[in-house]
């Protein structure tokens, strides 16, 4: 019998961390967020509590629900405290580096071995955070997508070496607790859905690097055109320009596809601080 995870861990509570806080949370879990500082922590609880202020301003959630929720989750700057949680997810970076250090540090925290190490990760190998760990084994890939309280699904990745146990262990989590649906993919650049997203996204930019068309036609095109419910330009904006050029670069360095590869242009564009609608300009004005 797989037993049920109550308690659960994150490290990192920006966008993605935040999200599946809240998510599980709601879900009823116990969850503990490690960030690093006091300001990390204030921002993570802001961008909770602002997500469930709208659910409640909309009559989708109840004020003592909402603060209910807030009781569930706890701040810390301290990883040991992670040491009895059953499921831990990392959402940090980006960065194999970042990240494979975040492994390392809850493979010395996390003692049970039955306990699962989870990254949300858009495109780097589960392979080689696993490598970070003496137990590869329960190292999993679970992607979710922006945002997590409304996208319903969730990318399951194991590696060559993740077990089995592991494997039913979160995907019961994901479908029974968390609610979601789930797609399995192989442990390679980009999983399913950034293999057929990245591609497409980088060359919007590029028809708009050379000049084939305005960023308001190119988005038009794919919304009024193809029935999509946002343009790419649009929801690059969305993710972030600096997000969707490292997963494209994570892609790339694996796959060496030049349709994987940033344009000159989202890079220029990332080096001025135009990130999109976190920083309130990308290819368009938010």
């Amino acid at each position: 019998m797989t037993l049920a995870i109550e308690r659960v861990g994150l490290v990192g509570c920006g966008q993605m961390g935040a999200g599946f806080a809240e998510v599980c949370a709601r879900a009823g879990l116990n969850v503990l967020a490690v960030v690093g500082s006091e300001d990390s922590a204030e921002r993570g609880r802001k961008r909770i509590t602002t997500s469930l202020d709208r659910l409640v301003r909309k009559d989708k959630l109840a004020a003592s629900e909402r603060d209910a929720v807030l009781d569930r989750i706890t701040f810390t700057t301290d990883h040991k405290a992670l040491r009895d949680r059953q499921f831990v997810l990392e959402a940090v970076a980006e960065d194999l580096a970042v990240k494979q250090a975040v492994f390392a540090v809850l493979d010395e925290v996390v003692p049970d071995e039955g306990a699962v190490l989870a990254s949300t990760t858009s495109a780097l190998s589960i392979t080689k955070l696993g490598r970070a760990t003496e137990a590869p084994e329960r190292v999993i890939g679970v992607h979710f997508f922006n945002p997590v309280p409304v996208m319903p699904l969730v990318e399951l990745v194991p590696s060559l070496a993740t077990g089995a146990t592991t494997v039913v262990r979160t995907t019961a989590f994901v479908t029974g607790l968390l609610g979601k649906e789930v797609v399995t993919a192989r442990d390679r650049a980009g999983f399913v859905v950034n293999a057929m997203l990245v591609p497409y996204l980088l060359s919007a930019v590029r028809l708009l690097e050379s000049g084939v068309a305005s960023a308001e036609d190119i988005d038009r095109g794919m919304t009024a055109g193809c029935g999509h419910p946002m343009g790419p330009l649009a929801l690059i904006d969305l993710i972030g320009l600096d997000v969707v050029a490292a997963v494209g670069e994570a892609m790339y360095a694996e796959t060496k596809d030049p349709l994987h590869a940033p344009p000159a242009l989202l890079l220029r564009m990332i080096d001025g601080g135009f990130l999109g609608r976190k920083s309130g300009r990308g290819f368009h004005e938010h």
